[in-house]
């Protein structure tokens, strides 16, 4: 008699620890016609899983009693921050507790800037009584005090050199060792709003002022390089840690502009979703995205080679925006508003905090790798694209989507009637600049 049984071999077995043997696999198309099929369906399950889990809220600071109007970060310190408020205090936070570990009244007024000095624990404040000071972690009184003749609206220190820069009428050049500025710069501007150092050509520098100009700076040769006149206001500039010559600009006409400083007629890119004035940027150690915060009370972040947001973060309770920034280790969002709060956020909402084993990590590889190769097709779009948004902000992006459209239906009609290059067509990358001036 014959007795017929299932024979397996020892790639079918399993160990004691649970782990299965490595299956060879014939990778001839022809031998998975349905592979396509599989694919597509696994990459739909994956895009609607990661909505489903998609929590972007990790926690808030909470201490500050006014509005925290800057954010800065620790050079050395992944879990360390610094944050000053319109009642003049500053604290400097630990991301893992969540918790104040330093407190003082720096200022009298809004504490307008905060930068870290590099490979230090130190770091300088400005605010609108007119005083830079500089702080150590180890003790609550200044190391050294800097006055002014004007009130300071921001500050930037230089990544190698023990000097930093102050915006205010003009921008200052200090030197720690001196009381007076050792450089001054200015170019018609009432007020400079804003300064940054570039990070990669340590060398130049950009600024910002009411006027609605945006101006570069070469310290070698202590003169402005080029000056950029907008159609409105520029209230932030974060420059690009990877690319040395690209920098974007957070403007009051709810876009940013990502420029090249060597070819600043027009800009590389222009990044729109935002409803109101965007009043802060800052990008990602890596160099692929940026993250902005708005008048609008929402937070977004943008892919550096993409015009529109990949990712929307809002709170019931969050109020305007002032102030944003990007960890470290890129995988957490800060966000300082008016209501006193610091809120960190993932980068990417449906991160799982915490270790990960080997195969959740091949795992999570494999279903990044199929939505990228299947995003472009409708139905993944339409989910991956999808955000809820406030009502009010909904209503708002209505509104501006009529208003802009109508604007080009009589752009055509105008362009339709009349002789052919009376009314030219310009692009949006050089609509909203206005003239340069070298």
């Amino acid at each position: 008699m014959k007795v017929k049984t299932i024979s397996r071999g020892e790639s079918y077995a399993r160990e004691r620890s649970g782990d299965i043997y490595r299956v060879q696999r014939n990778l001839d198309p022809t031998l998975h016609p349905f592979e396509r099929a599989r694919e597509y369906t696994r990459a739909l399950n994956a895009t609607k899983l990661e909505r489903l889990f998609a929590k972007p809220f990790v926690g808030a600071l909470s201490g500050h009693i006014e509005g925290v109007y800057c954010v800065a970060k620790h050079p050395t310190k992944l879990t360390t921050i610094f944050s000053g408020s319109a009642d003049g205090e500053v604290r400097i936070w630990s991301l893992t507790n969540q918790k104040t570990t330093w407190t003082t009244r720096a200022h009298r007024g809004f504490v307008r800037g905060i930068c870290s000095i590099p490979d230090s624990d130190n770091f300088f404040t400005v605010g609108e009584d007119k005083i830079v000071k500089m702080w150590s972690t180890e003790q609550t009184e200044p190391l050294q005090t800097y006055v002014a003749r004007n009130a300071f609206t921001g500050v930037d220190h230089h990544r190698s050199k023990r000097t930093f820069a102050t915006s205010s009428t003009q921008v200052d050049i200090w030197d720690h060792e001196r009381a007076e500025p050792v450089q001054s710069f200015s170019w018609g501007s009432e007020t400079v709003t804003a300064v940054k150092f570039n990070q990669t050509e340590t060398s130049i520098f950009a600024s910002c002022g009411t006027d609605r100009t945006i101006i570069l700076y070469d310290l070698r040769t202590s003169s402005p390089l080029s000056k950029v006149i907008m159609s409105m206001r520029t209230n932030a500039i974060a420059w690009n840690p990877m690319e040395a010559f690209n920098f974007t600009t957070a403007n009051e006409d709810h876009n940013c502009y990502t420029f090249d400083m060597r070819k600043m007629d027009s800009a590389m890119n222009v990044h729109k979703d935002h409803v109101s004035a965007v009043l802060d940027i800052d990008y990602s150690p890596t160099g692929e995205e940026f993250v902005t915060g708005g008048y609008d009370r929402t937070v977004r972040i943008f892919k550096t080679r993409e015009g529109h947001s990949r990712d929307v973060y809002h709170t019931k309770r969050m109020q305007r925006i002032f102030c944003v920034k990007f960890s470290m280790d890129a995988k957490f969002v800060l966000s300082g508003s008016d209501d006193g709060n610091i809120r960190l956020w993932k980068a990417n909402a449906s991160d799982k905090l915490g270790t990960t084993t080997n195969r959740e990590r091949n795992a999570m590889n494999y279903t990044k790798a199929i939505k990228e190769r299947y995003k472009h097709l409708p139905e993944i779009r339409r989910i991956d694209r999808h955000r809820k948004v406030p009502r009010s902000i909904a209503k708002a992006k209505e509104i501006k989507h009529t208003m802009t459209e109508s604007i080009r239906r009589k752009e055509e009609n105008e362009r339709k009637h009349s002789k052919p290059g009376a009314v030219p067509y310009k692009a949006d990358r050089q609509k909203n600049i206005i003239t340069r001036e070298k």
